[in-house]
């Protein structure tokens, strides 16, 4: 990967009012051994369950023959062949739209029946040049694919909705026709204009949320929005546990100290080392903020200090269990994962000492050996949350 390019993504969702699931699709997924990233976005006919199997279906497929290379037309004659459709015999069940990018910038989209995707270049629309594809195949003679390639730049955004979003508020007196795609990029214009470096997740919370409004807050729709955005990577370093060998302290301090980005210290012997190779002074807090953990501790040029294996492991079954609209606490887990989450290129510095108080058989048998701990939290990061994680063993 380019370490001056990352690939952000972040999405926001809300059910049709009364709906317990959503019958819009998300999928996304990093293929790192082709340096290429995928995202789907389908929109389910209706809504509730049958609306979200048959999304699930079509971002399933979708995602799956993009990563094998299918031509455009190829894809959707396949999805569209395999879903049923409405009983006018011209609407397919489901909508797609698919984003597949290279981490040269190349980027290919193709689209049925969504809203256009609207990218975001130097605060202006960027014009792309956008291609039609009639059906040929007996089924589907007649349906249109929109499609385009584009080379991405950094700092471009990419905004992809569900109609939920773009018919949102038709009919009120203030949105007689909805919300429109030009009324989205309006919206998108004034919020860059006043936060020029939003994450993808908080802009497309922002777009939902508008969304929502503009339905007096009783959504008519399924509404989605998945943002991406092309930009510097936000570099980050946790450092958990003492190096094996007592003479590499020092190597772990200097290592620590000269990292370029967030930092976060996890386990009260490996703060201890730090502050005694680089000199500084370590200040404890007395503030029990999550009751299950001790409370966080202080260091000049350290984001977090946290103690270690408990605390790792209550980061593990949070990011296990962690939903877009979930409520984070205060509690020393809750602020390392908001800070994993901030970040993009994430390296784990692990000191392979055995901590002979975690032997013990009378602990808990979540307490698990270190590396174990953050190797699980590494591979979490990479599937659900599509970071660059390294692990680094000292």
């Amino acid at each position: 990967m380019d370490n001056n390019f990352y690939i952000e993504i972040g999405y926001r969702q809300k059910n049709h009012a009364g709906q317990r699931i959503c019958g819009d699709v998300i999928m996304f997924e990093r293929l790192r051994e082709e340096n290429r990233t995928i995202l789907v976005l389908s929109d389910g006919l209706g809504h509730g369950v049958k609306a979200n199997v048959l999304a699930t279906l079509t971002a399933t497929m979708a995602l799956n023959f993009t990563k094998e290379h299918k031509t455009a037309d190829r894809i959707a004659e396949i999805i569209m062949n395999t879903l049923p459709v409405s009983s006018d015999k011209k609407s397919s069940y489901s909508t797609f739209t698919i984003i597949d990018m290279e981490y040269n910038g190349l980027t290919r989209i193709i689209e049925y029946d969504n809203p256009q995707t609207i990218v975001i270049r130097n605060n202006k629309n960027l014009f792309l040049n956008w291609s039609n594809l009639l059906l040929s195949s007996e089924k589907n003679k007649g349906k249109e694919i929109r499609y385009c390639d584009f080379i991405a730049h950094k700092e471009d955004r990419m905004i992809i909705c569900s109609d939920g979003v773009v018919q949102s508020g038709m009919g009120s007196d203030k949105l007689p026709s909805g919300w429109t795609s030009e009324g989205v990029e309006n919206y998108l214009m004034e919020i860059l204009k006043k936060e020029k470096n939003i994450s993808a997740a908080n802009l497309a919370t922002k777009i939902v949320n508008r969304a929502i409004q503009n339905d007096n807050y009783t959504s008519k729709d399924d509404i989605t929005c998945a943002v991406i955005y092309f930009r510097e990577p936000r570099k980050m370093l946790v450092c958990t546990g003492p190096p094996f060998d007592v003479k590499k302290d020092k190597l772990l301090a200097e290592t620590f100290n000269n990292f370029p980005g967030k930092k976060i210290i996890c386990g009260a012997t490996t703060v201890e080392i730090i502050a005694r190779e680089l000199g500084r002074e370590i200040t404890d807090s007395t503030e029990f903020s999550d009751p299950d953990l001790p409370p966080i501790s202080y260091m000049e040029g350290v984001d977090l200090v946290t103690e270690g294996i408990l605390t790792l492991t209550k980061v593990s079954n949070i990011l296990s269990t962690y939903k877009n609209d979930m409520n984070s606490g205060k509690g020393p887990a809750d602020l390392i994962v908001k800070l994993l989450l901030e970040s993009d290129e994430i390296t784990f510095l692990i000191g392979t000492s055995i901590n002979i108080a975690h032997q013990d058989p009378n602990l808990p048998v979540e307490l698990e050996i270190r590396r174990t701990i953050v190797k699980r939290i590494a591979n979490l990061l990479e599937k659900n949350f599509l970071k660059e994680v390294h692990l680094e063993f000292i």
